[in-house]
């Protein structure tokens, strides 16, 4: 390992005019004493919710234990198996005739909102903000909150005498204080980076072929002088990702402005789903990397959503798909979307599996969350959830195993079993009655 006399910050940026741009993990962030060592690692935490519910006997396995075997919804995920926890039978018992719009709130918070259409809604803090609270406080963003879908046109009643705020969003700072979630990847980008912030001086630079990294061109080259060859080949493809995604915003931003059917598309969203989710997974990733932040949610579509997909050659809206009512070939064209989420995530997976972090990756380093608020969309069942815990904790996780919990095992169960492994000193979390075993 090349040794090199320099120590750099963990928090060291490079600066320009309106720009900063955070930095990954470097051999030289490490003290030169210990420079043969890998750095104590950081845990970082990601919830990924899917709406509606899964075709839940294509995605539970058969067997319990190590011995399991990945079923069809779940295959894509195959070359991650060994980092992978599927945590069956947990749940809420169904209560105040809820359904589609209160999923997404009891998802991360393990607990029932209050049935109400105006605007004292009330649900539970989540447990990403409580993980937040613990390990986000020395990063850019103590969390971020993203998504795919715009929600601004849904107020009111969504379902069952319930607020439209309850299917808006995954995270609650407070059981009062819902937070937003940004569709709008270039928002996201320029969030994490700088750079000018209206649509019009975007538009602007973006028909002068100027990138954010363009202001810190000079202090990167400097850097990459004082620093070792894995630090530099590690700091030259990091910042080769950042120019990848800006240029990916751009042509996107160049589809928006030249689709005259659809005028009020925001600059930066993609025309497609499959362009708009990986674009996400990847500023997630980069976030990861630079250590911006060390916690996000991603709501990768909206409960009662009526998307289609026909890039997977599904022409039937995703939640009137749902309700299959056992017709076998509804019940398949469920389970091809379902599936289809598995692959995007999977995507996400092996960025954080090929990104250096430390002594391992950023996935050795990740507790993932992957699941919804819903186990079938044609019962409007809450149990038992669909739920994925992927990576390694920073050491604290034991993956490759499917964790057959008993029947109606509490969703707190699983939050607090994070929230521990996150560093978090509590000892409840939601309805819960304990940890899980992983």
């Amino acid at each position: 390992m090349f040794i090199t006399r320099m120590s750099l910050p963990r928090r060291t940026f490079l600066r320009g005019l309106g720009a900063t741009v955070a930095l990954p993990m470097l051999e030289a962030m490490v003290p030169a004493v210990t420079a043969g060592a890998a750095a104590n690692p950081v845990c970082r935490f990601g919830a990924i919710y899917t709406p509606h519910g899964n075709l839940m006997q294509q995605w539970t396995p058969a067997t319990a234990g190590p011995s399991f075997e990945l079923t069809p919804i779940l295959k894509p995920l195959e070359p991650f198996r060994d980092r992978l926890v599927v945590v069956s039978n947990l749940g809420l018992p169904v209560a105040n005739g809820g359904a589609h719009a209160v999923a997404p709130s009891l998802w991360l918070s393990a607990a029932w909102p209050k049935k109400t259409e105006a605007e004292d809604v009330h649900a539970g803090t989540t447990v990403d903000q409580i993980i937040a609270k613990a390990i986000g406080q020395d990063t850019q963003f103590p969390s971020l909150e993203v998504a795919i879908e715009d929600f601004t046109g849904y107020v009111g009643a969504c379902d069952t005498g319930y607020s439209c705020t309850y299917a808006n969003t995954i995270s609650w700072q407070t059981p009062t204080t819902p937070l937003p979630m940004e569709i709008n990847p270039r928002i996201v980008f320029e969030r994490m980076f700088g750079g000018t912030g209206t649509a019009a001086e975007r538009l602007v630079r973006m028909q002068e072929n100027r990138s954010i990294l363009d202001v810190v061109v000079g202090q990167a080259k400097r850097l990459q002088t004082r620093v070792g060859p894995r630090d530099r080949a590690r700091l030259s493809e990091y910042l080769d990702n950042v120019r990848e995604i800006e240029r990916r915003l751009e042509r996107a931003e160049q589809q928006s402005e030249s689709d005259l059917a659809v005028p009020e598309v925001p600059i930066g969203v993609p025309d497609t789903f499959a362009q708009h989710v990986g674009l996400m997974f990847d500023l997630l990733a980069l976030a990861f990397q630079a250590d911006i932040t060390r916690v996000f949610t991603f709501m990768m579509s909206r409960e009662l959503s009526a998307r289609t997909y026909p890039e997977v050659g599904i022409s039937d809206s995703h939640h009137s798909l749902s309700h299959h009512r056992n017709n076998p070939a509804r019940m398949a064209k469920f389970a091809l979307v379902n599936t289809y989420y598995t692959q995007l995530f999977g995507k996400f997976l092996e960025k954080l599996q090929t990104t250096p972090d430390g002594g391992g990756s950023l996935l050795d380093h990740s507790m993932i969350l992957y699941g919804s608020g819903m186990a079938s969309g044609d019962l409007h069942n809450h149990h038992p959830l669909p739920n994925i815990v992927a990576g390694r904790g920073a050491g604290r996780i034991t993956g490759g195993r499917h964790l057959l919990n008993p029947e109606l095992t509490p969703l707190g169960n699983l939050h607090l079993t994070l929230a521990q492994k996150a560093g978090v000193e509590i000892d409840r979390f939601g309805d819960s009655t304990g940890t899980l075993g992983f």
